[in-house]
């Protein structure tokens, strides 16, 4: 059962406000995540070594803030670590200042969805 005219307006006027309205959501969902640097995660894993010997030194030396200094620099290295980076591509606008920036070349989310919603009707009807 295909939409109606009403129903197709009223998904295309939910589409345009979401890009609209959620610019971040649309462009963090949209942007394939890249793999984690090799680098990074060795420099936040050396980082957070280094907390923790930081965390022994104040315990073993009976100085509290050492070992407080020791945590923020073990949570520090993880942050590093796990952080997802992303590169900036140039000649782009910012997603919040362009909105339609990221969205897809070959058709909208809508036109995609009701695409693929005819064709497993039509596979159904076969």
């Amino acid at each position: 059962m295909p939409l109606s005219e009403q129903e197709q307006r009223l998904l295309e006027e939910m589409e345009r406000s979401l890009y609209h309205n959620d610019a971040d959501f649309v462009a963090s969902s949209s942007e394939p995540r890249q793999k984690p640097s090799y680098s990074v995660v060795v420099t936040g894993i050396l980082i957070g070594i280094a907390g923790v010997a930081i965390l022994l030194a104040g315990v073993i030396i009976r100085q509290p803030i050492v070992g407080v200094l020791g945590f923020i620099a073990m949570f520090a290295g993880v942050l590093v670590a796990v952080t997802p980076r992303r590169n900036g591509r140039p000649g782009r606008a910012p997603a919040a200042e362009n909105p339609q920036a990221d969205a897809p070349k070959h058709g909208s989310f809508m036109q995609n969805l009701n695409d693929r919603w005819e064709k497993r009707q039509h596979d159904r009807d076969d």
